[in-house]
């Protein structure tokens, strides 16, 4: 993962609907949820909906898939992971974290 990728992911995600979108998907898991679904759960009109799809798929943190005639969006969970890492990768003053960061960052004066 490099900087290019984890900027356009965030960018990406910098917007009320396309969160609430990809949260969605999140928990969705592998079985995904088509346009329709997404758009009766989240409130929100296909017409946009489809717009922050696009900027989703286009970001590389959604997949899209037809499957007979739907299409149907999951997220991409190895690029949230390596977007994940990527922000994470000097956590700890570079050691690698195996536990959450108030266990791998004792309590000190300066914090973590």
């Amino acid at each position: 993962m490099n900087e290019d990728h984890v900027i356009k992911s965030l960018a990406a995600l910098a917007h009320q609907v396309r969160l609430r979108v990809f949260r969605a998907l999140v928990v969705a898991g592998a079985d995904g949820l088509t346009p329709s679904v997404l758009a009766e759960a989240l409130g929100v009109a296909a017409t946009a909906l489809s717009f922050h799809l696009k900027e989703l798929v286009h970001a590389g943190l959604v997949t899209q898939e037809r499957v007979s005639r739907n299409l149907v969006y999951r997220a991409d969970f190895a690029r949230m992971d390596g977007v994940l890492r990527y922000l994470t990768e000097n956590c700890c003053a570079g050691a690698r974290c195996e536990v959450t960061a108030p266990q791998c960052c004792p309590a000190s004066d300066k914090g973590c």
